[in-house]
């Protein structure tokens, strides 16, 4: 078992949900239980599936759920744009949060090619 803090991946999934809470905030009321509610959990599943993973047995498990965790960097990407789409979110928020939507998905890559990787 890994500890999850312990992974930088995990601290920028974690950074990543904690503003992406933040910017949600300023939401229109009537999406609360819809787009806020959406891009909330997609962006919390993130550093929830890695750190779910690091509790398992083995680096294939982890893997497992990191593939997850990239999964739901292309939702939280979708939402996002849907967020500016639709005027809940300025260009520049926008824009930060989805450079950092696509470094953290490339991370995750990285992270799971080495986890598959065979031992040497």
């Amino acid at each position: 078992m890994k500890n999850f803090r312990d992974l930088k991946v995990w601290g920028k999934a974690h950074k990543l949900a904690l503003d992406t809470y933040a910017v949600t905030r300023n939401f229109p009321k009537d999406e609360r239980y819809g787009l806020t509610s959406q891009l909330r959990r997609a962006a919390a599943s993130i550093p929830t599936n890695i750190a779910e993973g690091c509790g398992r047995g083995s680096d294939r498990e982890l893997a497992q759920f990191a593939q997850i965790a990239a999964g739901s960097t292309s939702e939280v990407d979708y939402l996002l744009q849907l967020s500016h789409d639709l005027g809940s979110m300025q260009q520049e928020g926008y824009q930060e949060l989805q450079k950092r939507t696509v470094e953290l998905r490339k991370m995750l890559a990285s992270f799971i090619r080495t986890l598959r990787a065979p031992a040497s």
